[in-house]
């Protein structure tokens, strides 16, 4: 069992299922050939005794499972060994016979093909050669090794009685993610690590976290003395901290700001996107405030987009980066009275999307965070965030680390995954449900023009029953 051979090659994609869906998720797969899997305590036990067997000189025996079990039956008993759910369907591998074999190899021909084949592959650690166990071929007879061991106690035991000892000892200790170093240290030390809103909230937070991993982190914010307190609590922790004072909205000067930390520390392996504005308020409040939909595009997106255009290209001569960009779960719910601060987070959302399919093969990384809500100061004018539950910076900043170790193409909650799908596949029915909450949650008192105001009972539940989800 010390090293991974046959079956155990998918086991890391039993475990990435079970991370993905609950055991109790019915799934689909391949039926698979029939093959032998055996201990080795059976192979030693036979060959010893069939050895010292009288009579038995010059004859072959396969030491082999007499009833061999079908590829997707072993899967389905590694996954209940695992935790994982099962495939309640199983198709046929023969059923892909009917495609002729030059189709196949011409298909395989095609650099698109092969790249995307070959990363799933990678992902789920499978070599090519695992496809001969779809459907493979050859049987063994093992009524002669049957005949020799009769009478004694040595028999091939079930796959069903052990396979979670198998199990356990790959997950304990061949796992291949058990010998990388999936730690933000790791990733973040000796690095450049650009941080925008960094002066509070849960720009200054992350800048925290990464500073006291290692990493050189880069400052950014509008106000210095803000910058400069977040630098000092870096500095006690024997961080390296570097201010560059600058407002992202200003275009310009975010040209400049990328130009002088790239001479400055030779580069960027890692810029967080993360200043922003929001403006709670209604679209039939806003018909003579067309500037607020101008202003939040033009930091949310302009701004963010501005920086990466100008750190990208020093991250592809290198032929590495990370970009992570702070959006909202907004996006996902669709959030009334924040359309100009979703429109403008839903354009950095599908700009990474299209960037990331560009530099994927240059090593260049992108990830979104669809970011619940966050008790910051960008919140403090809406009172009703007073009374609901929300996520600590600090909290919102395991998000970012996450990110960085991992670099996913997105970091959601579940909720926010849940009304996406909610929007997909019942718009209508997510339409009124928003509609609904829209009513429910008039304009804050500081969108019109007015101070204080306090949440009603009912606001609150559904608050706490939506946690995260800005309203």
């Amino acid at each position: 069992m010390d090293k991974i051979d046959g079956p155990y090659y998918f086991f890391k994609m039993i475990q990435k299922t079970r991370r993905l869906v609950p055991q109790w998720m019915p799934t689909i797969g391949i039926e698979g050939g029939r093959i032998n899997i055996v201990p080795v305590d059976f192979v030693v036990d036979a060959l010893d005794h069939i050895s010292h067997k009288p009579g038995l000189d010059g004859k072959c025996f396969h030491l082999t499972e007499p009833n061999a079990r079908r590829i997707g039956d072993v899967i389905n008993l590694f996954a209940h060994a695992g935790h994982a759910p099962e495939m309640v369907m199983r198709l046929d591998a023969r059923m892909f016979q009917i495609v002729p074999a030059y189709l196949w190899k011409t298909l395989w021909t095609l650099t698109p093909v092969r790249r995307v084949v070959s990363s799933l592959l990678s992902s789920y650690g499978l070599p090519k050669e695992v496809f001969q166990f779809i459907n493979y071929p050859t049987k063994f007879d093992s009524r002669e090794t049957q005949k020799a061991l009769q009478g004694s106690s040595i028999e091939v035991p079930d796959l069903s009685v052990y396979a979670y000892r198998l199990w356990d000892y790959w997950e304990r200790h061949m796992d291949p993610d058990l010998h990388q170093d999936l730690t933000l240290r790791g990733r973040v030390e000796n690095r450049v690590v650009v941080v925008t809103g960094a002066s509070s909230g849960i720009g200054k937070a992350a800048a925290l976290r990464v500073a006291s991993a290692g990493a050189k982190v880069i400052l950014i914010a509008r106000k210095v003395e803000k910058l400069e307190e977040t630098a000092n609590e870096i500095k006690k922790l024997k961080g390296k901290a570097y201010i560059y004072p600058c407002d992202v909205s200003d275009l310009e000067a975010c040209d400049q700001l990328i130009a002088k930390i790239t001479a400055d520390h030779g580069g960027i392996d890692v810029l967080l996107n993360n200043a922003g504005r929001s403006i709670r308020r209604g679209i039939a409040s806003s018909y003579d405030r067309f500037h607020d939909y101008e202003r939040t595009m033009q930091l949310n997106y302009f701004g963010a987009l501005r920086l990466i255009m100008e750190a990208l290209p020093g991250m592809e001569a290198r032929r590495r980066g990370h970009i992570i960009n702070i959006s909202s779960i907004g996006v996902l719910s669709n959030a009334p009275r924040f359309s100009a601060y979703v429109a403008s987070k839903a354009a950095l959302d599908a700009f990474t999307r299209c960037a990331a399919s560009e530099f994927s093969h240059v090593g260049i990384h992108f990830t979104t965070i669809n970011m619940p809500l966050v008790r910051t100061p960008m919140i403090a004018p809406t009172k009703l965030y007073q009374n609901v539950p929300t996520k600590s910076p600090e909290e919102a900043a395991d998000l970012i680390v996450d990110a960085i170790i991992h670099r996913p193409k997105r970091v959601a909650t579940r909720l926010g995954i849940f009304a996406e799908i909610f929007h997909l596949l019942a718009p209508k029915a997510a339409e009124l449900s928003m509609n609904e909450a829209f009513r429910l949650f008039p304009d804050s008192k500081a969108a019109q023009g007015a101070s204080g105001g306090e949440s009603s009972p009912e606001q609150i539940a559904v608050a706490q029953f939506t946690r995260g989800i800005h309203w």
